[in-house]
């Protein structure tokens, strides 16, 4: 062998879950070969391992690596002959990289799967950035589904929930730009940004046909994932925002000094909580449940044997009462641990059915940077329940109030008499809820919307103008969140059954 064809094999293995996906099995090798033959034989090492040779012999501490070009199968034929064709005979010179890479996008998409995607440097460099470290965004946790690119959930005091972006909010445009047809990964880059920027997402939220302009300021996304209260009643309320490498951690500092100041019963809140690594769920849920009992059935290739049940080991036990909320925007990882209390420990579930992610992915980088995050199996509840795309059923069903879900208002707005929109209602339905008197809620901003606006800008200590807009409208916003967190049904009812007990 030529001292040029000496190369030393480069094995780059990588398994994370950042964009909130589950892993299950871990990098596969690649190797790394010269430009034409390198362009030809990726997109065949990415589909198979199989039918490759390597010899590695070490001399010292160098290693020769002697590779076998496997035999060209068939069923790639017209991709060679395709690719050939472009090269030699499209008008102008192709470029090499986009074509092998819209190859490569083109049988993700062929998957049908929105959990599979393959994403190139830069949309991986995106996507390793969220679980392990802060980032700058507007804090939204995104899935593509059916075309369209759909809010799971927002992230606990991002961005996001303070604009009042919603699970299941469709986003139709980022900055005027169409997303529809997009990849999860393909609209993240348009979306983030640098702290302090604006960016206009165009929102169609459930069968409404008016179309909401929210303009979200991104910052800087906390990634604190545990934040808890307890008050009197010692009934801890500990919400869990995802499932990141430091959620485990965070969430035994807390149930410890609760513990230390009586802590009787628990209500672990997953609601609007997106999912994350799969370890972290596990880990979790052995906080709960006696050892020996199961917490989660793994299934891998269909075919396969038998799923691979994980029981729960010794350890610290938190033998109390325990509720779980639940809601449309609880997926992944937050089922997981949802469906392990549920049907291991016993645990009532409040809430609404949850979001029904039931797959699991594992994330490959590959020698250039690119990520292929695919789907590897699916998972089961203790039980052998599958809940893709059903989702999980509470034992107590508990809807959010009206004023909960209300349309997004936008400060830069100004609504006054005369006005007759969709915000307008949204705003006479918080001022309803807060205690103000708006007479009917509609649509109209009439003289009974006014009174009502100057009463609460009163209240607030704000100029007395009867107008909703800028200082007024935020305020606003902050009074129902402040209302929703104080009177929460969920929270409410937890509690009551926690008391029965």
């Amino acid at each position: 062998m030529d001292d040029q064809n000496q190369q030393e094999m480069e094995q780059k293995e990588q398994t994370e879950n950042i964009e909130h996906e589950d892993q299950l099995k871990p990098a596969k090798k690649f190797i790394r070969i010269k430009p034409f033959t390198f362009i030809m034989l990726m997109f065949f090492t990415i589909i198979v391992t199989a039918g490759i040779t390597i010899f590695t012999l070490t001399f010292g501490d160098k290693k020769v690596v002697e590779v076998t070009v496997p035999e060209e199968r068939e069923e790639f034929s017209k991709l060679y002959d395709a690719y050939d064709e472009l090269k030699q005979n499209y008008y102008v010179d192709i470029d090499e990289k986009a074509v092998i890479t819209g190859a490569i996008n083109g049988m993700f998409d062929a998957l049908d799967d929105p959990y599979s995607d393959f994403m190139d440097e830069t949309e991986a460099e995106q996507f390793n950035s969220d679980l392990s470290s802060s980032f700058q965004g507007i804090g939204a946790e995104i899935q593509e589904r059916n075309g369209n690119i759909v809010i799971v959930s927002p992230i606990k005091n991002s961005p996001a929930e303070k604009a009042g972006l919603l699970p299941e909010d469709i986003i139709l445009t980022v900055d005027g730009e169409s997303i529809q047809g997009m990849s999860a990964s393909e609209a993240v880059l348009l979306i983030r940004g640098e702290k302090g920027t604006p960016v206009t997402l165009t929102i169609q939220r459930g069968d409404s046909d008016e179309l909401m302009e929210v303009t979200v300021v991104r910052d800087d996304i906390p990634i604190e994932t545990v934040y808890g209260e307890m008050g009197d009643d010692k009934v801890a309320h500990i919400q869990i925002t995802s499932f990141s490498e430091q959620t485990y951690d965070e969430l035994t500092t807390i149930l410890e000094d609760y513990e230390k100041d009586g802590m009787k019963s628990i209500i672990l809140d997953v609601r609007q909580n997106p999912g994350g690594y799969l370890n972290s769920a596990i880990e979790i849920a052995n906080l709960f449940i006696d050892e020996g009992k199961p917490i989660v059935q793994l299934e891998g290739r269909e075919g396969e044997a038998e799923p691979e049940v994980i029981l729960a080991e010794g350890g610290k036990k938190y033998n109390l009462p325990v509720v779980v909320l639940i809601d449309n925007g609880s997926a992944s990882a937050s089922e997981i641990l949802a469906g392990a209390l549920q049907e291991s420990a016993g645990a009532k579930l409040v809430g609404l059915t949850s979001f029904g992610k039931g797959t699991v992915q594992t994330v490959n980088t590959l020698p250039d940077g690119s990520n292929l995050k695919y789907t590897t199996g699916k998972w089961l509840t203790p039980n052998g329940n599958w809940i893709n795309e059903k989702g999980i059923k509470p034992d107590e069903v508990v809807e959010y109030p009206a004023y909960a879900t209300v349309t997004y208002i936008n400060p830069e707005t100004e609504f006054t008499v005369g006005n007759v929109s969709e915000s307008v209602n949204s705003a006479e339905q918080i001022l309803n809820a807060l205690g103000y008197d708006v007479g009917t809620v509609d649509d109209e901003f009439d003289e009974a919307t006014k009174e009502a606006v100057e009463q609460f800008q009163e209240d607030q200590k704000l100029d007395q103008t009867g107008v909703i807009v800028g200082e007024t409208t935020y305020a606003l916003m902050d009074a129902i969140r402040e209302k929703i967190d104080k009177e929460d049904p969920h929270v409410l009812k937890g509690k009551e059954i926690l008391a029965g007990n």
